[in-house]
C-alpha cells in the first residue's frame, strides 16, 4: 500500500481539552470587520456579470416575443412579457448603479432559477434537457454565491 501524500491534521492527545469556540456574535463581528465597503465607482466582476446577464435576459425576452416565439405551443401574453422585461432591465440598471435593492431582487431571481433548474432535473426526458438543467443550476448557483459578498459590501443603507 502507498501512503497518502496529504498530511493529516495533528490530533490532540486524548483527554486534552479543546480550545473554547468563539460565540457566534463574536465570529460575526470579526467577519463584518473584514468587509470593506465598495469604493466609489467600484464594480466587482460578479456585479458586472450579474448586471450584464440581467440586461441580456430582458432584451432576449423582448426579442423573442417580437419574433413570435411560442412557449409550450401558445403565444406568451404581452403584459407578462413586458413585466418580465421591466423587472430584468430594472435589476440590470440598478445593479450597474450599485443599488442594494436591485442586487437583492436579482439574487431572489437566481435562487428561483436554481430551484426550478434543480426540479427540472427530476423530469428531464433526455440528455440535452438534463445537461441544460445542470448548466442552469450550476451557473445560477455560482453567481448567487459570488454575489453574496458583494451584497455584504454594498451594505444596506441606514434609515
Amino acid at each position: 500500500m502507498t501512503k497518502s501524500k496529504r498530511k493529516r491534521k495533528a490530533r490532540p492527545a486524548p483527554g486534552t481539552p479543546r480550545p473554547p469556540r468563539k460565540p457566534a456574535a463574536e465570529r460575526e463581528a470579526e467577519a463584518r470587520a473584514e468587509l470593506v465597503p465598495l469604493a466609489e465607482g467600484e464594480r466587482p466582476t460578479a456585479l458586472k456579470v450579474g448586471a450584464i446577464i440581467a440586461g441580456l435576459a430582458g432584451l432576449a425576452n423582448l426579442v423573442l416575443f417580437a419574433a413570435g416565439y411560442e412557449v409550450r405551443g401558445r403565444d406568451p401574453s404581452l403584459g407578462g412579457t413586458l413585466a418580465t422585461v421591466a423587472v430584468l432591465l430594472a435589476a440590470s440598471a440598478g445593479m450597474w448603479l450599485r443599488r442594494y435593492w436591485a442586487l437583492l431582487g436579482f439574487q431572489a431571481l437566481l435562487a428561483i432559477t436554481a430551484l426550478f433548474a434543480g426540479l427540472g432535473l427530476a423530469v428531464a426526458s433526455n440528455l440535452y434537457g438534463a445537461a441544460f438543467c445542470l448548466a442552469l443550476l450550476g451557473g445560477s448557483s455560482f453567481l448567487f454565491y459570488r454575489l453574496i459578498r458583494v451584497m455584504a459590501r454594498l451594505q444596506m443603507p441606514q434609515r
